[in-house]
């Protein structure tokens, strides 16, 4: 893969990435669907919220994404519930399961579609940086108050379906089908504001 396309990818998922959420209740079975470094696909809207107050249901989905729409700008009600919302046929890779108590917290990097194959086959300090920041924010919201403009019957409904497979359990992408390579750990300097891949600095990002 030339380096200009990998800039180009790596520049489309983080730069600008913020934290998003959706709660729902889902069971067991559905909840253990979902694996640690799986690309997942959601082929409907993905609608979800930037208000982040403790947790409905048995299930967050933490949601780190550079380019979901502000309806805010649009609809004054969902300046209200901070609505934010990803277009159709919208690819993830699982970065972290994480559960305290009876609650579960999946973390998913939103990535662009032609990215697949090398979030499937890398990882990177940067991943691990926000997992970890995630973590902390679990631990920390599980125990807060409900967000009350979070609790209508509307929005529950909008977000009580799975990402990435129907209600059945019945994934929509198969990741196994995804060519597999060597694992490749990719450095980011952000500091430096550049990235390295195996501690040799190909490009920049910021």
């Amino acid at each position: 893969m030339k380096n200009s396309r990998l800039k180009t990818m790596y520049h489309e998922t983080f730069s600008g990435l913020k934290l998003y959420y959706r709660d729902t209740n889902l069971s067991d079975d559905l909840i253990l669907k979902y694996k640690i470094g799986q690309i997942i696909q959601e082929k409907g809207f993905t609608d979800m919220s930037s208000i982040g107050g403790g947790i409905s249901g048995n299930l967050r989905y933490l949601i780190a994404s550079a380019h979901p729409k502000d309806l805010s700008k649009f609809n004054p009600d969902s300046a209200k519930i901070g609505h934010f919302l990803l277009d159709s046929i919208t690819y993830f890779k699982v970065l972290d399961i994480q559960k305290i108590e009876d609650k579960t917290q999946i973390f998913l990097l939103n990535i662009p579609d032609i990215s697949i194959s090398l979030f499937k086959n890398s990882t990177s300090n940067l991943e691990e940086e926000i997992i970890e920041n995630a973590r902390k924010k679990f631990a920390k919201k599980i125990h807060l108050p409900l967000a009350p403009e979070l609790q209508t019957e509307s929005w529950k409904e909008r977000t009580k379906s799975p990402i990435g497979m129907n209600e059945n359990g019945e994934l929509f992408f198969d990741d196994s089908k995804i060519k597999t390579e060597p694992v490749k750990k990719i450095e980011i300097n952000t500091a430096k504001k550049t990235i390295e891949i195996n501690k040799k600095p190909w490009w920049k990002i910021w």
